[in-house]
């Protein structure tokens, strides 16, 4: 039973759908004060509201996760209120293509939020974390973090590099009572897989959604509560000894695959 993190604070970015939406409420089902950070305040008051009717603690926050200073704004509001315990840097966004496809503005779009969005969020946490002697980082990283995939060349880019900051910060802070791995999810069935199909194949979106299911060796996509289950064990003490760790949650596909 994972319920030795209750009536901690959890940080978790883009907790306002797919992923981080499961995140949020799964954190919230053991106890923890969710702080629900989303570009899209709408969407983050929308996962409070669910939290909240549950009979769980979240507030919301809007936050463009590539701003500097306002993350360094919102992070020192926070921790005016509460001690960050938890910081799950989840909010990123894709890009589809190889690199003739991708512009340098796509580049740029990505770098700003998948890369210097972990980097703003986790310099926006980690002096309060070695202040207190403890602390744990989920960063969301991906299956394209550590093998090729076609027509992700931005996306790979930056998830390889969400990927080596987990190892570094990790290292760096291993004895201020700081833990920090990184979740490496394959597909997942979010809204983002379903405006995908929606936009680029209409007519067809049954059938390409099972060609992309059967792309993992078990056979279908996962599900987001399936990362959340993962995200909760590593905030727990259960994962007390697990630290620089990245976890592949792909139905086999980084090691079955071939």
């Amino acid at each position: 039973m994972i319920n030795n993190i209750a009536n901690k604070t959890a940080v978790v970015t883009g907790g306002g759908s797919g992923i981080g939406y499961s995140i949020c409420i799964a954190l919230a089902k053991k106890d923890i004060n969710v702080i629900v950070i989303d570009l899209d305040l709408n969407a983050a008051k929308a996962t409070v509201e669910y939290i909240l009717t549950e009979g769980g603690i979240a507030q919301a926050y809007a936050l463009d996760v590539a701003n500097y200073q306002n993350v360094i704004d919102v992070f020192e509001n926070i921790k005016q209120q509460h001690t960050i315990d938890i910081l799950v840097n989840n909010a990123g966004i894709a890009c589809i293509g190889n690199i003739e496809e991708t512009s340098e503005e796509d580049l740029d779009r990505l770098f700003q939020v998948n890369i210097k969005g972990v980097y703003n969020c986790t310099k926006a946490s980690i002096k309060s974390m070695k202040s207190q002697q403890s602390g744990v980082i989920i960063n969301m990283a991906s299956v394209a973090s550590s093998v090729g995939i076609a027509d992700r060349f931005a996306y790979s880019m930056t998830k390889g590099a969400v990927l080596t900051m987990t190892y570094s910060i990790a290292k760096d802070y291993i004895n201020d009572g700081i833990r920090c791995n990184c979740v490496a999810p394959g597909r997942v069935h979010t809204p983002f897989v379903d405006n995908f199909l929606e936009k680029n194949y209409a007519d067809n979106k049954q059938e390409m959604f099972d060609t992309l299911s059967k792309s993992q060796p078990i056979g279908r996509m996962g599900y987001p509560s399936e990362i959340a289950s993962l995200v909760c064990y590593l905030c727990s003490e259960e994962a007390g000894f697990i630290t620089g760790s990245n976890f592949p949650v792909d139905g086999g596909f980084v090691t079955l695959n071939n």
